[in-house]
C-alpha cells in the first residue's frame, strides 16, 4: 500500500462523500483528521470506528468552515498531531435552493464561505508543508454543477464554478513540487445533503418527493441512477495513487452522462 503512512485531512467527513473518501484511505493505510457536523456521540462512534476498522490514527477537528482561523487551525494541529498533511480533500458543502430574488443573503455567504472560501484557507495552510516534502494530493469535491447550472441554486452553482478556477490555478503552481490539484465532479450521489434539498425542491417546484427524484434529480442524469459513495471514495483514492501522478487541474466528472449533454 503506497499510501500506508501518509496523513490526511478530510473535511466535511461526519457524512456522506466525505465520510467514504476518509475510509476509504484509512482502509489504505492513511491516518486521517475528520471534520464536520454531528453530536460529539455520533462523531466519536465514527472517529473510533474507523481506527478500529483500519488500524489507523484518526482525529477530529471541529473547525468551522467560515472561519479562516479556525480552518488554518485544523491543519496545524493534523501537522503537529500526524506529522504532516500529505492528503487534503476539500469536501465540506452545504446547499440552499431558493429563486434568486428571495435568495437570503445569509445562505449566499455561507455556502460561498463553506464550498468555495473554505477550499482556499485549507490549500493556503497545508501547501507549504506538502512543497516541503515535494509530494502532495489536494482532491476538491465540485459537482456537476461546477460545469453546468441548475435553476434555484444561485450560490451553490457559482460556488462550484470557483473551486475549479482555485484547482486549476494551484494546480500550476505546485506541478512541479510533485503535488497533483484536482477537482471530482459527481451528479447526483445519494447522501444526507441530496436528501435534505428534496422538501425545498418540492416546495419550489410544486412537486411529490417522487417527482423530484425522477423529473429533477435523475432528469439529467442519462443513466437515470444515483452516484454511489463508494464510487466517489474510489476515484478520490486513484487520484491520491502513483498512477495519477500526471493528472493534474483536471475536473473528472463521474456523474452518469450529465455532463456530455
Amino acid at each position: 500500500m503506497i499510501l500506508k503512512g501518509k496523513n490526511s485531512v478530510v473535511t466535511g467527513s461526519t457524512s456522506g462523500i466525505g465520510l467514504g473518501i476518509a475510509r476509504g484511505l484509512a482502509a489504505q493505510g492513511v491516518n486521517v483528521m475528520l471534520n464536520g457536523f454531528g453530536t460529539a456521540a455520533e462523531i466519536e462512534a465514527i472517529r473510533a470506528g474507523i481506527e478500529k476498522d483500519f488500524g489507523v490514527k484518526a482525529l477530529y477537528s471541529a473547525a468551522d468552515m467560515t472561519k479562516p482561523l479556525e480552518i488554518a487551525a485544523m491543519v496545524a494541529s493534523a501537522e503537529k498531531q500526524l506529522g504532516s498533511v500529505d492528503i487534503l480533500v476539500n469536501n465540506a458543502g452545504i446547499q440552499h435552493v431558493a429563486p434568486i430574488e428571495e435568495f437570503p443573503i445569509e445562505k449566499w455567504d455561507a455556502i460561498i464561505a463553506i464550498n468555495l472560501s473554505a477550499a482556499f484557507h485549507t490549500i493556503r495552510a497545508a501547501a507549504p508543508g506538502m512543497k516541503a516534502r515535494k509530494w502532495g494530493r489536494i482532491i476538491n469535491t465540485a459537482s456537476a454543477h461546477s460545469l453546468v447550472a441548475s435553476p434555484f441554486k444561485a450560490a451553490y452553482v457559482s460556488a462550484k464554478h470557483g473551486l475549479i478556477g482555485l484547482t486549476k490555478t494551484v494546480a500550476l503552481e505546485l506541478a512541479t513540487f510533485g503535488i497533483t490539484v484536482n477537482c471530482i465532479s459527481p451528479g447526483y450521489v445519494w447522501t444526507p445533503l441530496v436528501e435534505r434539498q428534496i422538501p425545498d425542491t418540492m416546495k419550489a417546484r410544486n412537486m411529490t418527493e417522487e417527482q423530484v427524484k425522477r423529473d429533477v434529480l435523475l432528469a439529467a442524469q442519462p443513466t437515470k441512477e444515483f452516484v454511489t459513495i463508494e464510487q466517489v471514495a474510489a476515484l478520490a483514492l486513484y487520484l491520491c495513487s502513483d498512477a495519477a501522478a500526471p493528472i493534474t487541474g483536471a475536473n473528472l466528472s463521474i456523474d452518469g452522462g450529465w455532463t456530455a449533454q
